[in-house]
């Protein structure tokens, strides 16, 4: 199941990355805006400073000095520095002047920042000081490429101190600032190579710790060198970031004037001598291209014919059905010319009376012999002892059921479908004990409602929708959780990455969650601005100092225009803990009950008052869910099984007349049946309790119902059997002779099974593995409780209507002056007439034959063809109930979400010394390998961009400093809050890291196959990493442990198919030594799996460990319909159609009344049930399987047998009593 639950992991961040749904429900990541604090000064160079402007004027180009002099070489156009800013920020002076010739050491110091500049500048010490403080914050943006930085630098380098600023500055406007006139607005001359070779050394620099491309913050995302100057050019208002006064780039000078646009010689980031990172510069020559992987497709083979196309396997289906219904016709044409003309010229019918032939009976094989005699002898031994066998065959059931006090139910997920074996599990354990776990998550979605006119939403971003979140927001706020008598409210329980605030994800942040400042700030105004800045401008940083990507707090949007968001997300990430041991997850989850508790009540009527929808979730919402499907369909359940009892004790009893049914029916054998039906569940969910094994919800809910309907087909074909046998014999000749008519195909069909349901012992699936080990065991203790106590309360029943004693109260007796009125019931009932006047000569005809043939052949193919088409999964909806407030909380997730889950690739063993090469092969800085993790780019499918955890090589006494220093001016990549848990510093004295994760995320996934394929391809990433490096990678996101499940479905639900078919097989061989016999079930089996699988296609049913149980179970249910026609068959004498005729009169009303009627009315009910998975996955598949099996068991297997069943197999009654005396002598 997609979780069911799934969570985010505590990951030390601030900003939240993404969010979206799984199996699971809804992941996040949290990464930190380390480098905010500063980040925004990194433009606030010394000739960007902001101020208050008081007055503005023009300064006409012939102004101070002649032209020829304000544009020459050694020439300034702005020097010094003129005023100063109520914020302290310097402002330069537009007065020009020659450049002046520095002494040694300031020159040195213009040498270390800017190499261009030699010789005189333009530019004061006090100017350089400013600029070199201001640029140092440009470098953990653009570190990543020496070559982009470099170019960067001298951009502004030339604007700040070249000697010869004039040839290409031009100062057009100027402003007052106390008296003195600074800088307003300048012309800047940059020639469009320069330009282009900047943009291209920077434009795939990316900056990992914020998960995004540095141009988007030293550039606003431009797409060209002209969009990245028009950015920086722009004038910003008094506080906000930018630059104070306008810079219009110009790419060329005027004719008239000394000037010449600046044109320094720019470095390609693929330059050798300032190489970047391949993340950085993939085009490179020094970088790896690998092939990407290709996606994975199930059947991409297609064939178009005309305007129609096809796949292989579907063309391939219908030329074999054309060959095999070809042939078969051919066949069938020669064998009825041959069956037609008899010798003399007679004609010989179709479907020969079946006479009795004393001098001949059947040929038992060996085993068959053996079942015979003893079941003749133990149908004495009960007919003689019921007592005894009733009540020491119950005893020892009830010995089993001694174990439900050791009864115990598991309800944890990932224990019900991932194997403790399993990779993902391991994975999950090795992050959760080295790293961190996952976030709890709770969270709302509150929506426009879509224009019924013409189905758009509104945007929510309004002022009255704001003012409701806060109005929601306080009320959580207010939630005070019950846990043990103490309270809990959300600020005890959520993450605080950075101070005492709480993580929430909320449009809010941006009011620094306060609606006091909601005007102050400029109401939705503000909020629009900080969704094009809330990386870039500190009014947009959030209450716990971090940005909020927009993405993250708003859904229904298309591309980046947030504003058109129709949905508001708001996310509170809880604390989680493994093992509990400090009890923290029992106080989430008291507050979690509180917080659903007002959203129902409260905030789901607020939202509703103002036309918007609300729906909402936290961590524990789907295992509370399911534990209340568990007991939302009892009554349905209950249902079912009455409704199975009644037509059971119906259908045992004998022909109703009015006059003599208070003691011809069995509503008593029908009740003591269902009993020992339960006793037999008991017995085994006891005896596997006692072992230890916890039970599972599907077990209670499923196994009754299951070994109900299987064990009813047992007590409908030995009561009929009885019923068939002579009145004129004693009651022991009776039961015994029954027993040895009906008790090997019984023995069969129930071995059958139990081998059917033991072979799902073997899926990797807790939940699979226990339900098929509870299921065959069950099945088992039904056939042994049915041939020793049902038997036995068969005999007493025939003796309580000898006795004319009433049903349901034999204490009492009626004296009847009649024994025939009471013994009247034993004639031929409807179904045994229609069976032999109607069913068997209709499918005796020969064009029936051919029809249902050809039709059967049709289906089976067809199903073939549709089997590709069978999705792997399980949709979450599926799994709850019908009125649960999740349907609504998943769906909003597939409509609002834009983002995937997180992927972490843990890196296991990093080696942090000098000496080792495991530094190169992972960072992407300069120097780092081509190939290594950060170098590669990810497939679509898993994300195609990455979060960097910086790697340095840190001394051992730096590392825990730098994990734990808070982000600020002084060390803007202060590791705590963004990689406190991505590291393992467990034994980091050695130099070895035990456990490092480098975080991205997953595209957007909606459907199951999404899920499953992202799981595969970041497997298949990590794996070729691994071997290429050398280093042990492997990838994790929450969900994985759900979902490997479906890396190899295919695989183990085939390989255990094909295990149980092969058992029944052998099976039916050792019990009819006929391997012609046991090939045609076999046969008919596989047909029947193969339909219902294209049904499963048809009605959308996926393929998952429900339904593979299923389809295991299918088989030990289908076997019923086939084992009893076809043993009938083999015992019968005469030519194919004879015995055909003959098996569809002895077994044909057993097999329809006793297994397709029982099982049809009992999964009926199951159509009712308020939980979706009963109605899909048993209604459905139950009532699919019901209605193919009857159609193969009663119309496509006789037809088979009449044509090609196993030839007859019969003796002399004389020869085999000659043969028995000889080998009785033998043995004397």
């Amino acid at each position: 199941m997609e979780r069911e639950s799934v969570r985010t992991k505590k990951a030390p961040a601030i900003k939240l990355a993404h969010a979206g749904a799984e199996n699971c429900i809804k992941f996040f990541v949290f990464t930190v805006g380390d480098g905010m604090i500063s980040m925004l000064q990194v433009f606030n160079f010394s000739v960007l400073v902001s101020s208050e402007l008081i007055s503005s004027q023009n300064i006409p180009k012939n102004t101070q000095s002649a032209p020829s002099d304000r544009h020459s070489n050694d020439y300034c156009a702005m020097y010094d520095i003129c005023g100063e800013r109520s914020d302290g920020k310097v402002l330069n002076c537009p007065y020009g002047s020659p450049s002046i010739k520095p002494d040694e050491l300031f020159s040195a110091k213009i040498q270390s920042l800017c190499p261009t500049i030699s010789g005189k500048v333009c530019c004061t010490e006090t100017q350089f000081d400013t600029l070199r403080s201001q640029v140092q914050q440009a470098v953990p943006f653009l570190v990543g490429c020496p070559a982009c930085l470099r170019n960067f630098l001298n951009l502004f380098c030339e604007l700040s101190c070249s000697p010869n600023q004039s040839l290409f500055i031009n100062v057009t406007s100027v402003a007052e600032v106390s008296g003195n006139l600074t800088v307003d607005g300048i012309d800047y001359h940059i020639t469009d190579t320069f330009g282009e070779g900047l943009y291209q050394s920077c434009k795939e620099v990316k900056f990992g710790t914020m998960n995004t491309r540095a141009i988007n913050f030293v550039g606003g995302g431009a797409q060209n060198f002209r969009e990245w100057f028009a950015f920086i050019g722009q004038k910003a208002p008094p506080g906000f970031p930018g630059s104070p006064y306008a810079i219009n780039f110009k790419s060329s000078a005027p004719d008239s004037s000394a000037m010449a646009p600046m044109n320094l010689s720019v470095y390609s980031c693929g330059d050798t001598s300032l190489g970047c990172s391949c993340g950085d510069c993939p085009s490179s020559p020094a970088c790896s291209s690998p092939e990407p992987l290709p996606p994975h497709e199930e059947d991409s083979c297609s064939i178009r014919i005309g305007p129609l196309k096809v796949r292989c396997i579907e063309l391939s289906m219908v030329l074999v059905y054309i060959l095999l219904v070809s042939c078969f016709f051919g066949w069938a044409a020669l064998n009825r010319r041959g069956d037609i003309t008899q010798p003399g010229g007679s004609s010989e019918p179709l479907l020969h009376p079946v006479e009795g032939d004393v001098k001949r009976r059947a040929h038992l094989s060996p085993v068959q012999r053996y079942m015979a005699k003893f079941y003749r002898t133990y149908g004495s031994l009960i007919a003689r002892n019921p007592s005894l066998v009733l009540f020491t065959s119950v005893a020892i059931v009830l010995a089993l059921s001694s174990g439900l006090f050791n009864f115990k139910v598991e309800t944890r997920p990932e224990k019900l479908w991932v194997g403790p074996e399993s990779k993902a599990a391991e994975e999950k354990k090795f992050f959760d004990s080295h790293l961190s776990p996952f976030y709890r998550i709770e969270q709302l979605i509150l929506a426009t409602v879509p224009d019924p006119k013409n189905g758009k939403a509104p945007s929510i971003v309004t002022e009255e929708n704001i003012l409701l979140l806060f109005d929601i927001q306080e009320k959580v706020d207010q939630i005070r959780g019950n846990n043990s008598g103490s309270e809990v409210s959300l600020t005890d329980i959520c993450l605080k990455p950075l101070g005492e605030d709480c993580a929430t994800q909320s449009i809010l942040q941006y009011f620094k969650m306060d609606s006091e400042t909601f005007d102050d700030y400029g109401g939705v105004e503000h909020a629009e601005y900080c969704f094009q800045h809330y990386t870039s401008s500190e009014m947009c940083l959030s209450a716990f100092q971090a940005p909020v990507d927009p993405s993250a707090v708003l859904g229904g949007f298309s591309g980046s225009n947030f504003s058109e968001a129709t949905a508001f997300v708001v996310t509170y990430p809880v604390n989680n803990v493994v093992g509990d041991s400090s009890n923290q997850n029992a106080r989430a989850i008291a507050w979690e009950k509180s917080f659903i508790q007002l959203a129902k009540e409260e905030l789901l009527p607020m939202a509703r008052s103002k036309n918007l929808t609300l729906s909402f979730s936290s961590e524990s919402s789907i295992e509370e869910e399911l534990k209340r499907e568990s007991t939302a369909d009892v009554i349905t359940i209950a249902a079912s099984y009455l409704v199975m009892f009644v037509y059971i004790s119906v259908t045992l009893g004998d022909a109703p007349q009015f006059y003599t049914f208070y003691i011809s029916s069995k509503v008593l054998l029908g009740l003591s049946g269902v009993v020992l039906v339960l006793l037999s569940v008991l017995g085994s969910v006891g005896f596997f309790s006692a072992l230890g094994v916890k039970s599972t919800l599907i077990i209670m809910e499923v196994i009754p119902f299951l070994v109900l309907a299987v064990g009813v087909d047992n007590m409908c074909i030995l009561v009929r059997a009885v019923k068939r046998q002579p009145l004129d014999v004693s009651l022991e000749e009776r039961i015994s002779s029954a027993l040895v008519e009906v008790g090997p195909s019984i023995t069969l069909a129930s071995l059958s099974e139990v081998l059917a349901f033991a072979v799902g012992a073997f899926v990797p699936m807790p939940a699979c593995r226990v339900f098929s080990m509870f299921a065959a065991l069950a099945i088992m203790l039904d056939f042994f409780l049915q041939i020793t106590a049902f038997v036995a309360l068969i005999v007493f029943d025939c003796k309580r209507a000898a006795d004319n004693r009433i049903d349901c109260f034999p204490c009492i007796k009626v004296f009847s002056s009649s024994q025939e009125s009471v013994e009247g019931g034993r004639g031929s009932g409807f179904l045994e007439r229609y069976m032999k006047e109607v069913h068997a000569p209709f499918l005796g005809l020969w064009v029936v034959k051919l029809v249902v043939v050809a039709l059967f052949l049709a289906f089976a193919l067809a199903s073939i063809a549709l089997s590709p088409r069978l999705e792997t999964g399980l949709e979450q909806k599926i799994v709850l109930p019908r009125d649960s407030y999740l349907q609504d909380y998943f769906d909003s997730l597939s409509e609002y979400l834009r983002v995937g889950p997180p992927l972490y690739f843990v890196v296991k063993k990093y080696n942090y010394s000098v000496e080792s090469r495991h530094t190169n092969q992972l960072c992407s800085i300069s120097q780092c390998n081509s190939n290594s993790l950060l170098n590669e780019r990810l497939l679509a499918a898993v994300g195609s961009s990455l979060m960097v955890v910086i790697v340095l090589q840190m001394t051992r006494e730096k590392l825990p400093w730098f994990l734990n220093a808070l982000p600020s001016a002084d060390c803007a990549k202060g590791g705590h809050g963004a990689y406190t848990n991505s590291v393992d510093l467990k034994g980091y004295e050695t130099g070895v890291i035990q456990a490092s994760e480098f975080r991205t995320y997953h595209t957007p996934l909606n459907t199951q196959g999404d899920y499953v394929n992202a799981l595969r391809a970041a497997r298949e990433f990590s794996s070729r990493l691994s071997n290429s490096l050398k280093i042990e990678i492997f990838p994790y996101s929450v969900f994985y442990i759900f979902f490997e499940q479906y890396l190899n479905i295919w695989t183990v639900a085939l390989t255990n198919l094909a295990i149980a078919i092969g058992a029944i097989f052998i099976v039916c061989l050792l019990f009819t030594s006929s391997a012609w016999s046991s090939a045609i079930i076999v046969l008919v089996l596989l047909m029947i799996l193969l339909d219902l699988m294209g049904m499963m296609v048809i009605l959308g049913i996926q393929l998952n460990a429900v339904s593979v149980v299923n389809l295991i179970m299918s088989i030990g249910i289908a076997v019923e319909f086939c084992v009893h026609i076809s043993h009938a068959f083999l015992m019968s004498s005469g030519n194919r159609e004879q015995r055909a005729r003959g098996a569809l009169e002895t077994m044909g009303a057993s097999v329809f009344s006793g297994i397709t009627l029982t099982k049809l009315v009992g999964v009926i009910v199951l159509c009712f049930a308020r939980s979706e998975i009963f109605v899909v996955y048993y209604f459905q598949m139950y009532l699919a399987l019901v209605i193919i099996g009857f159609l193969h068991g009663l119309v496509f297997l006789p037809v088979i047998l009449s044509l090609v069943g196993p030839p007859q197999l019969h003796l002399d009654i004389e020869d085999q009593q000659r043969r028995d005396e000889a080998s009785s002598s033998l043995l004397n």
